[in-house]
């Protein structure tokens, strides 16, 4: 059922095996980039990029005659170039490295095995994007407090955070402002989401009014 389509040399090879794979190469990416679609939100050049790469790869296989080692060199080299200008989320990384992954097998000929693992790939993805199994805490937050360089930011907050929070740790701490103002920054884990805007309020009448940003701990984490 697996087996390779594939039985010839890059001399040899039929026009048909050669169209079965890219043809499957084709769907493979097209599903790829129709699932992140569907739970992300990706650019369209991203898209078509994500459609086509598996096709690419697959290229790269064949004119190497089926040399797995040689064609994963040679594609190596293409990561000379940057596929996007900023830096990707960690969902961007893991669907790259599915469609080549997937032109990597059409490149060899299982063109079966491909489609396979789209498809497995794709239900996987899309449960865990659009169900809540592997969510993050919502309780968890980044809090960074702005204070004025009079103010003792050590024991400052304790009593706030006992009241509004179950935990609450001290990550760092910066001056801003050329130095007149402190920037706090914690970790904590809300007691009642709903009274986020409690616990900033009471922040604030502390720290004489100025900013408090809270942010979901992963957001903040991609923002550093």
């Amino acid at each position: 059922m697996f087996s390779s389509v594939l039985t010839g040399t890059a001399s040899g090879l039929s026009v048909t095996a050669v169209a079965v794979c890219m043809a499957a190469s084709l769907l493979c990416g097209v599903m790829l980039a129709f699932v992140y679609r569907k739970c992300e939100n990706p650019t369209k050049s991203f898209l078509m990029t994500l459609a086509m790469l598996p096709a690419v790869v697959q290229l790269i296989i064949l004119m190497v005659n089926g040399n797995l080692g040689v064609g994963v060199a040679v594609a190596g080299s293409f990561s000379l170039v940057r596929f996007r200008s900023l830096p990707g989320k960690a969902s961007d990384i893991l669907i790259i490295f599915a469609a080549m992954c997937l032109g990597l097998a059409t490149g060899m000929g299982y063109a079966v095995l491909a489609l396979t693992a789209a498809v497995i790939f794709s239900v996987i993805y899309l449960v865990l994007s659009l169900t809540d199994l592997l969510s993050s805490d919502a309780s968890y937050r980044n809090l960074r407090i702005t204070i004025p360089e009079d103010l003792d930011y050590v024991e400052s907050f304790d009593d706030i955070f006992r009241t509004y929070a179950k935990k609450a740790e001290q990550q760092a701490v910066r001056t801003i402002n050329l130095g007149t103002m402190y920037q706090v920054s914690y970790d904590i884990r809300l007691k009642d989401i709903s009274k986020e805007k409690e616990m900033i309020d009471a922040i604030r009448v502390r720290n004489g009014n100025l900013p408090v940003i809270s942010s979901r701990a992963a957001t903040a984490a991609a923002e550093l």
